[in-house]
């Protein structure tokens, strides 16, 4: 275990880490609270497979000792285009950014409201979100099966603190990216383990990003020095060249636009 400049234990967190701009983000504010963190990275088949390349640089590049990956072969589940090829991923889908991409207005949903509130906006269920509001790119089950795994490694670590990089405002609106799955997941998390019902460990969902728009936390990042020139947000690159017209894409390219900050990702086109 590591040990702070005080003599201190440090406590551990395990790391749900991506290599994304969001999940960087979060593991960056982590070593700045001070945890010794356990990054927790899945190729699960995925399309956009080169995300796992910039993860293993992103480790190297915070010097970190630790670095779990783990396989899943979310391929053979299929349901998501981010895990079956005849799937397409859909383009130019989230309101808000013009042909031109520019940054126009907030991403709406189908019905009109804006996403992103606590309760997702009037006359609508289940948090906001219909079914027709979900795109393709959601993978069923896959934060659920990632938090998971993130329990049980952060059972057998000894780690209180669990950190996500789920965010509710500025998304794609995957249901397992709200504050009340997170809650929900938490409290299963204190029913199910033995270090838990046994008194050893409280266990601790840390979704640091989830209620900040893009903009703010590309901002942040820049300002706490997390490595954006690394991160990878395309769901369907090509030869190393990001597709530009994603859901992910037109969030991160409205964000670094809104925050004044130029985007170091490279763009099919650009």
């Amino acid at each position: 275990m590591d040990i702070n400049r005080d003599g201190i234990k440090k406590k551990k967190a395990v790391i749900l880490f991506s290599g994304g701009l969001d999940s960087t983000t979060v593991l960056k504010i982590a070593l700045d609270e001070g945890f010794e963190v356990i990054p927790l990275t899945f190729f699960y088949n995925q399309r956009h497979k080169m995300e796992i390349e910039r993860a293993k640089e992103i480790i190297k590049f915070f010097n970190l000792k630790k670095h779990i990956l783990i396989n899943l072969d979310f391929a053979q589940i299929k349901g998501s285009a981010l895990v079956d090829l005849s799937i397409g991923v859909p383009k130019s889908r989230i309101n808000g950014f013009n042909s031109g991409g520019t940054a126009d207005k907030q991403p709406q949903n189908k019905t009109g409201e804006t996403r992103g509130t606590e309760d997702g906006g009037k006359n609508t269920d289940k948090g906001g979100l219909k079914p027709d509001d979900i795109p393709v790119t959601y993978v069923p089950a896959r934060n659920t099966i990632f938090l998971s795994y993130a329990l049980a490694v952060a059972e057998v670590n000894g780690a209180g603190d669990i950190f996500i990089g789920a965010n509710y405002i500025d998304y794609s609106g995957y249901p397992d990216c709200r504050p009340q799955y997170l809650k929900a997941f938490e409290k299963t998390a204190n029913l199910a383990t033995k270090a838990s019902v046994t008194g050893e460990i409280n266990f601790k969902i840390n979704a640091p990003l989830l209620k900040l728009a893009k903009k703010d936390i590309i901002i942040k990042a820049f300002e706490i020095g997390a490595p954006l020139e690394l991160t990878h947000s395309c769901y369907d690159p090509a030869e190393g060249l990001a597709c530009g017209v994603c859901d992910s894409c037109i969030l991160r390219r409205k964000g670094f636009e809104e925050a004044k900050i130029k985007d170091p990702a490279k763009y099919r086109g650009d």
